[in-house]
């Protein structure tokens, strides 16, 4: 049994919420500005909103801190821990855990980031998936109504700009 074709498509629909963009970047660019914090703390947050703080210890069981603060100045700090990490490919990360294997008060998601190589215009290019899963379709439900689509896309039309840069 191929265990990754069965996480990545036998998931309720229900409780996934899915983008995709195509970036004309290599893909080791576009993975970059998810592991190198400079580059992550320059477009994570839908503007205004900021990302002050990330630390990233991108390892399987490591853990990510990131700060995002909105434009009255309040933080909404935000932990985790990698579940897989696959260099320029595929990152899986989630907020069940605070650290280590330490469980979260109320875990709400797990995201699934790929890179894959694609032709573009301009050539070497990137398709970026993130799907972010919920425990709950309530769970799915309240992330959608936060704006996931909105937010998140926001972010990845920073994140385009920023790979214009690097």
């Amino acid at each position: 049994m191929n265990i990754r074709a069965t996480i990545d498509n036998n998931f309720p629909a229900e409780r996934e919420l899915v983008i995709e963009r195509i970036f004309e970047a290599p893909r080791e660019k576009v993975y970059s500005a998810w592991v190198e914090p400079k580059l992550l703390k320059q477009w994570f947050a839908p503007l205004p909103w900021t990302t002050p703080g990330a630390a990233l210890d991108v390892r399987p069981g490591g853990q990510s801190q990131i700060v995002m603060r909105d434009p009255d100045g309040k933080d909404y700090p935000s932990s985790g821990v990698y579940l897989e990490v696959v260099k320029n490919q595929r990152l899986v990360f989630t907020d069940a855990f605070t650290s280590a294997w330490e469980p979260s008060e109320k875990p709400f998601m797990l995201a699934i980031v790929t890179f894959e190589d694609v032709q573009t215009d301009a050539g070497a290019g990137t398709r970026y998936t993130a799907r972010v899963r919920h425990w709950t379709v309530e769970d799915r439900e309240a992330h959608e109504k936060m704006g996931f689509h909105e937010g998140w896309g926001q972010c990845a039309d920073q994140l385009a700009q920023l790979l214009k840069t690097i």
